[in-house]
């Protein structure tokens, strides 16, 4: 059996899952969505520097809601619930690297995705790396070799000079710490994005989440520090000395009267920051009880036996691998629950 697959945009993410879907014998692509006028017109294998497979990137919507396909793997830096809408309607299901993945946190969101689901006879299912693995399924998963539990910390750090992304101009790097402080760059909506995964672990331990609360703290560049937005690219700008090098977000959800989980997001300039913080990149999950565990996730070292972050590439591929699944489940919105351990299918191939 395969499946019938339109890749929905080409970033980093986006390229990862089509590359996925190109390798992949189970997969059928059909279709490719992209926003770069540069790539219009482009076979998609030539996106990911693979063979060309007769299917030609376009950037004409109406064109792709009329394609017959199975699944859309939605990757957009930002979510468009009404496109997310369009093509549940138009019978086709859809994994959001996006979100939204909370009916309790975005109900006005998912009352509408729920209708088009309907309409379409299609499913929708949220995923990504985090919200949507290393802050939920991850840490759930581990709670199986738990006695018992008093506190679940998940921290994500990134060396944004050796793992360089679009999010560094965004996240507000190079400003006044003061000011930043004052009215960080991260929407005011993240913590709403990331008290999603909270609240599945909370509901898997059978708990309620009463309040969530907040923590900035930044470092500062200890001299100017030279960026690039992207792996390969030239260097696009500079965090000057005294500017934010370094962001620390803290993310606790009470429960019960007590912090039950708390996320770290540690994120870095490079070394050259006071204070300095941890730079290797990776995802920890320490659960305190009884007995306590703490499990790191990164990728292998490389030649030069750093290891590289690989958030936005296994973004991409937790959405490309649950496809099968979120297309033989009956339609409506599946949660992390509703799929259960998911089983990927093609994974084990020549390479």
């Amino acid at each position: 059996m395969t499946y019938r697959v339109i890749q929905w945009v080409t970033g980093v993410v986006g390229r990862t899952a089509l590359k996925h879907f190109i390798e992949n014998p189970v997969i059928d692509l059909v279709g490719v969505y992209v926003t770069n006028p540069a790539k219009v017109g482009k076979d998609a294998g030539a996106l990911v520097d693979l063979p060309d497979t007769g299917v030609m990137a376009t950037d004409d919507v109406d064109a792709i809601v009329a394609l017959d396909a199975d699944c859309v793997m939605y990757a957009p830096l930002v979510s468009d619930v009404d496109t997310i809408c369009r093509l549940l309607a138009s019978g086709k299901n859809v994994a959001s690297v996006g979100g939204p993945f909370s009916r309790r946190h975005y109900p006005d969101q998912f009352a509408r995705i729920d209708a088009a689901c309907v309409a379409g006879g299609a499913s929708y299912h949220a995923c990504g790396v985090h919200p949507g693995f290393s802050g939920d399924i991850l840490p759930l998963t581990l709670t199986r070799l738990m006695n018992r539990i008093d506190r679940i910390v998940v921290t994500e750090f990134i060396d944004k000079i050796r793992n360089p992304m679009v999010y560094t101009e965004m996240m507000g790097f190079g400003r006044d710490p003061e000011a930043l402080l004052a009215q960080p760059s991260r929407s005011p909506e993240a913590p709403n994005a990331f008290a999603q995964s909270m609240a599945v672990v909370a509901e898997g331990l059978g708990k309620t989440i009463e309040r969530v609360t907040t923590r900035l703290e930044v470092a500062t560049a200890t001299r100017d520090i030279p960026y690039s937005l992207g792996v390969g690219l030239p260097d696009t700008g500079v965090v000057r000395q005294g500017t934010v090098g370094g962001q620390h977000y803290e993310w606790t959800a009470w429960a019960d009267g007590n912090p039950l989980i708390v996320y770290h997001f540690y994120w870095s300039m490079g070394e050259h920051i006071q204070p300095r913080w941890d730079i290797d990149s990776r995802y920890q999950v320490v659960i305190e009880g009884d007995p306590g565990l703490e499990v790191r996730l990164t990728g292998l070292p490389d030649a030069n036996g750093e290891r590289p972050f690989l958030g936005l590439p296994w973004t991409g591929l937790l959405g490309a691998t649950a496809v099968p699944a979120i297309c033989d489940a009956p339609p409506r919105v599946l949660t992390q629950f509703d799929l259960g351990i998911v089983q990927p299918r093609g994974l084990v191939r020549p390479a």
